[in-house]
């Protein structure tokens, strides 16, 4: 079997999926967190969570008797988005609450370490109209672009940085996309530090706050 139909088929399995649909939102879990969430015995996520560490996708960690794991980096992160964004259609929720959740997800998430939804793809448009990125030819930070990087978030590249300044990723709720790469991180983990959104709950959806909303409006002219 090549290499591409050996990644494909770690993501066959519906467990395997749900699994790294959850690690989407960029912390670890144990074993059991992702066995709740997907619905099945602990000896069975354990199995599944061994075969995804073998082939490459998550990375885990061991502290005493708990196995934490998390999705093994950004390029794992962009191909389980990406997969899913093929979908022909959300699922339909179940419950009231799986309906709050996915509308939830649907205005504001984070996908693995940066933001998505309408909020990700509403940042990722103003960053565009206002030249800080460049979509002429493929997909790049202008030089106002860095500038604003280093005065509005306090970032500055390292030399040999490996990843990507940016890069971008197709909404799997918005079908268009929204931005990654270092880019992304750096604004995700600046507003989740700074308070401009919180989490909600457990899951990925995350919430603008009123001084997120005043920020977004004053950096980019975005109205939350």
């Amino acid at each position: 079997m090549s290499p591409l139909a050996d990644t494909a088929a770690l993501f066959a399995d519906r467990t395997r999926a749900a699994f790294c649909q959850a690690l989407l939102d960029g912390r670890a879990w144990t074993a059991g967190e992702l066995a709740r969430h997907a619905g099945v015995s602990a000896s069975t996520a354990s199995e599944q969570l061994s075969r995804l560490v073998a082939g490459g996708l998550l990375a885990e960690e061991r502290q005493g008797r708990h196995r934490y794991v998390r999705l093994a980096g950004p390029e794992a992160a962009a191909l389980t988005e990406a997969l899913a964004a093929y979908d022909p259609g959300l699922p339909r929720p179940g419950s009231l609450r799986a309906s709050v959740r996915q509308d939830a997800e649907a205005r504001a998430r984070t996908c693995y370490d940066h933001l998505a939804g309408r909020l990700g793809v509403a940042l990722a448009d103003a960053m565009t109209a206002r030249g800080l990125v460049d979509t002429g030819s493929g997909i790049a930070v202008t030089p106002a672009g860095r500038a604003w990087l280093a005065d509005a978030l306090d970032y500055r590249q390292p030399a040999g940085a490996r990843r990507p300044l940016v890069r971008t990723c197709l909404d799997r709720t918005e079908r268009r996309p929204h931005l990654a790469g270092v880019l992304g991180a750096a604004l995700c983990g600046t507003a989740l530090e700074r308070g401009w959104v919180r989490r909600v709950g457990s899951g990925r959806a995350v919430k603008v706050t009123a001084r997120g909303s005043e920020v977004f409006g004053e950096l980019l002219g975005v109205e939350v």
